[in-house]
């Protein structure tokens, strides 16, 4: 390939345009915030456009790559040609970070992709023969073409991102494109009842209610649920029980996920700034048994609420406190559930308000159901804003 356009800068595009580069490609290097027409003239002599997952399909340039017949390849894709090694894929709408780190332990492999690592960064940076375990979002797996994990996962599937995909449709057929490429000697692992997926893999079915090596250490049913994902696609890499028992038992969570911040005057502090849609955080509430003061809301992403409201109804929920965007949305189908609940507006003040009548026992659950952009840069910030705030209350 003599001249590529990387449309993206962020982490994935930067690690993109670095492996083409090194390859001996040209690169054209644009930031996805270019929207004029004379943007266009970027493609000009380009062979391929590798497309950011931010960035979405409407762009101008994206539209105008098809538009001339280049292709259009997510970071993911072009990362998955240059890479000989075997690809281990993780989907779903929630759990895709928890079980690749699982499975990252008990593979002892590298894990890329979604979160952290780009997959074109470890381009020359492992063994040929080396698996990588690959979270992989809509948003790249929109952008396949010949992409072809060894095994694939698909964790589960409810709505999620409407905001950018418009229909639930849409979202599942982004989803399962992890399948579509598979062969007769790959492995897919799917959730137990779930439909037929696209591609000619081997199918393993799995659920929450599976008899595993170890119990896991990570709580709540769906983090069981995780593990039964994680031991059935190890299985089928070769990995002993033994080793699966050892990660299942020991293995302490990731970052921004039911994380247990701190306990401060008996008060534990959870944050789960990574639950981005309402089926995370109804599973966050099912986790605890104790009461809890949820703080919900951020940047809507086309879900309604009413299903949430009726869950933390239903859940063990002292107050809700709201924040960002959806604080209003939220408030009224809250109101409608009879739940009470605060308009906090920000997170200082949510966390501020929990911990004053927060009792020992009980738990503030950062859970917000929605994304973060709103008042942050990412989930990621969100979380160690919480964070920070929590430790100030220590001081």
């Amino acid at each position: 390939m003599k001249r590529a356009l990387v449309l993206g800068l962020a982490r994935s595009g930067r690690a993109a345009q670095a492996a083409l580069e090194a390859g001996g490609t040209e690169v054209v290097a644009a930031d996805r915030t270019l929207g004029n027409d004379e943007d266009v003239t970027l493609l000009d002599g380009v062979e391929v456009l590798v497309k950011s997952p931010g960035v979405p399909g409407e762009a101008p340039l994206v539209a105008g790559a098809r538009k001339r017949g280049i292709p259009v390849w997510s970071e993911i894709e072009l990362a998955s040609r240059l890479l000989p090694n075997p690809i281990l894929g993780v989907t779903g709408t929630n759990g895709k970070t928890t079980t690749t780190e699982l499975l990252g332990a008990m593979l002892g492999a590298r894990t890329a992709g979604n979160v952290g690592t780009a997959l074109s960064e470890l381009v020359g940076d492992v063994g040929p023969d080396a698996w990588i375990v690959c979270e992989l979002s809509s948003f790249q797996l929109e952008d396949v073409d010949r992409f072809r994990p060894k095994v694939a996962v698909l964790l589960n599937l409810e709505p999620d991102h409407l905001d950018r995909h418009g229909s639930v449709e849409a979202y599942r057929a982004a989803k399962l494109r992890i399948f579509e490429n598979q062969g007769e000697a790959d492995v897919a692992v799917v959730p137990r009842g779930f439909g037929p997926v696209p591609g000619r893999a081997r199918r393993v079915d799995f659920a929450a209610d599976d008899e595993l090596p170890a119990e896991p250490l990570i709580p709540g049913a769906h983090n069981r649920e995780n593990a039964a994902a994680a031991t059935a696609a190890a299985r089928a890499v070769g990995i002993d029980d033994a080793r699966i028992a050892t990660v299942l038992s020991t293995f302490p969570g990731v970052e921004h996920r039911l994380e247990l911040v701190a306990e401060v005057a008996g008060v534990r502090y959870v944050n789960d700034s990574k639950a981005t849609n309402s089926a995370a955080a109804r599973r966050a509430l099912n986790a605890y048994d104790a009461p809890l003061h949820l703080i919900l809301g951020g940047r809507p992403k086309g879900e309604s609420w009413g299903e949430l409201a009726h869950d933390v109804a239903a859940a063990n929920v002292v107050t809700a406190y709201l924040i960002g965007e959806a604080a209003e949305p939220l408030s009224v189908d809250l109101g409608y559930e009879n739940v009470p609940f605060l308009v906090s507006v920000t997170l200082e003040r949510a966390l501020a308000e929990a911990a004053s009548v927060a009792r020992p026992g009980e738990i503030v659950l950062l859970s917000p159901a929605c994304a973060s952009y709103d008042q942050f840069r990412d989930y990621e910030h969100r979380g160690e804003e919480f964070r920070r705030l929590v430790q100030n209350l220590q001081a």
